[in-house]
């Protein structure tokens, strides 16, 4: 559910500040939000005024007024009035203040914006942004794409789809109306995510992971479908371009001649006019990368950032292949350190460095939005700690290998890092998602997998099994196809025994943000899918109960 909320509170005896505390969630997160923000008036999406009415009995608190973007039916009002709240439609609003007020000055230190992280863990925590902290985010993304290509002018557009209440959409956004950019945005269904960028013919593609993976699948795919000699001829064109761009070339001189007529089409299929991809909110794989770097006709730079870092704080420079694989150096308003984790084996101080990434600098945040202890937790001696484990690269660049809660340990002593099975996993091309479980009670892994429909169907059709998607998925026969694949995908990627999956359970329903089992970013709200499938041990035969503990 995506929410704008707006909260008038006063700083100050002279001034008047408007919080704008943003949150992409479901029904419990937008209550939590609803009532420890206090939140006074809040504005909504038309198709999401049912949504909020579900909470609207348990946050009249402090809530006076709801705003729809759109139109409001008068039932609509009724049951919002009945609490107490004022419901207006977005043209009565308007219309209801004609005089002309002088905004108050704002300081660098302001609060402007409190931003809940949708968060993998716990309730949302209120991130304290500052002005001064967007500013400098601001001014660093100018500052990369110096380095990178161009700066943004009027001629450039920007695709935005990702929650508005995402701090990197929030700072793009930002740099792009700072720049006379146009923003388009999608239609808010993933589904047709690319026939919006088609339509729209962006220059500049802000995207996460997930959404690269899709692309370089969807690509590959079509790749593998051609005839022989096209596959010869792409596959020719991609070495001669990858050793040029190895050697240095930039994305416009390493092979122009086989931009036009080999890669062209791919840049098509994002619009044919995009010049700049950044990928965030989790690690790119590094042959995604390489692939997209390749095959795009556009420069993409990876990054690393945070809500609480006002997002990136490490970029790499696009032009510098070098970097691949990496989330590049810190950006200028940053400073960076690593501290050793001893028990996951992490030295900082050793030839290479390796330990939990600390950040300082303009563009952090000024704490959590009522919690003092949240606060304490996360900040030594000025430093945040981000829970991410980087590794100093020779040239100063960083490269993210693992997160520091998402380790466990099976019985057998064998530590497992999840995030990077989960990763090898996925790069079959037969699933689309993959969440796998362990603990120390047990000494395997189990994992609920979300496969690729084309996959089901063509296995199906293959061995004669009649039925739907749902009921192919719910085949023994099918499972063990699956699970075998991901199977034989993990041992030629390098897992190890113990990494292997002894059973799964194949989901065909998508995990969604509406179940609250992802985030905004996609990433595994891994405490919400333990709850989630843990009433359904029936679907897990090979697992004792205690797995599930």
């Amino acid at each position: 559910m995506e929410v704008w909320i707006l909260n008038t509170v006063f700083l100050c005896t002279s001034a008047c500040c408007i919080d704008l505390i943003s949150c992409n969630a479901g029904e419990n997160a937008v209550e939590f939000i609803l009532d420890h923000a206090e939140i006074s008036i809040a504005f909504i999406q038309e198709s999401k005024i049912k949504s909020i009415l579900a909470v609207l009995p348990k946050c009249t608190s402090h809530l006076k007024a709801i705003v729809s973007f759109g139109d409001v039916t008068n039932e609509q009002k009724r049951e919002v009035e009945q609490f107490g709240v004022s419901c207006f439609s977005w043209e009565e609003f308007t219309t209801m203040g004609e005089e002309i007020h002088e905004l108050p000055k704002k300081q660098k230190d302001d609060i402007c914006t409190i931003m809940y992280t949708s968060g993998t863990t716990g309730e949302p925590k209120g991130v304290i942004i500052t002005n001064r902290a967007i500013i400098a985010g601001v001014t660093t993304t100018e500052h990369l794409l110096e380095l990178t290509d161009k700066v943004v002018d009027g001629y450039d557009s920007y695709f935005s789809y990702l929650p508005l209440a995402h701090i990197f959409d929030q700072v793009i956004e930002c740099y792009c109306i700072s720049k006379g950019a146009s923003i388009g945005f999608w239609q808010g269904d993933i589904r047709y995510l690319m026939e919006d960028v088609q339509v729209m013919k962006p220059t500049i593609f802000c995207g996460v992971p997930r959404v690269y993976d899709r692309i370089y699948t969807g690509i590959n795919q079509k790749i593998q479908s051609g005839g022989l000699i096209a596959k010869h001829l792409f596959q020719y064109a991609y070495n001669y371009k990858l050793v040029n761009l190895m050697k240095g070339f930039k994305q416009h001189e390493a092979s122009p001649f086989f931009d036009k007529i080999v890669f062209s089409k791919i840049k098509e299929g994002l619009g044919g006019r995009i010049r700049l991809m950044l990928s965030g909110a989790a690690p790119l794989p590094r042959h995604v990368e390489e692939f997209m770097r390749v095959t795009g006709c556009s420069v993409l730079a990876q990054g690393y950032g945070l809500t609480e870092s006002c997002a990136g704080c490490f970029t790499s420079i696009a032009n510098v292949f070098s970097m691949i694989g990496t989330v590049g150096p810190p950006v200028t308003a940053i400073e960076a350190r690593l501290e050793s984790v001893p028990e996951m084996g992490y030295d900082a101080l050793s030839n290479a460095p390796r330990g939990e990434i600390c950040l300082r600098g303009h563009t952090m945040f000024s704490g959590y939005y009522k919690r003092p202890d949240l606060t304490e937790e996360v900040f030594s001696d000025g430093w945040f700690h981000t829970g991410d484990i980087g590794e100093w690269q020779p040239d100063g660049t960083m490269k993210i290998i693992d997160r520091k809660k998402n380790i466990f340990k099976l019985s057998q002593g064998e530590y497992v890092a999840v995030e990077v099975v989960e990763s090898t996993y996925v790069q079959s091309p037969l699933v689309a998602s993959v969440w796998v479980y362990g603990n120390s009670f047990e000494s395997f892994l189990v994992a609920v997998v979300v496969p690729e429909t084309k996959a089901i169907e063509d296995w199906a059709a293959l061995n004669g099994k009649p039925g739907d998607f749902t009921e192919v998925c719910n085949d023994p026969k099918a499972k063990r196809y699956i699970q075998d694949e991901l199977n034989k995908t993990g041992k030629k990627l390098g897992l190890r025994g113990f990494e292997m999956l002894k059973t799964i359970h194949l989901e065909p329903v998508p995990f969604s943000i509406d179940k609250d089992l992802i985030t905004p970013t996609f990433k595994l709200k891994r405490p919400q899918l333990l709850k989630y499938y843990k009433v359904r041990l029936n679907i897990l035969p090979l697992c004792s109960c205690q797995l599930f503990e």
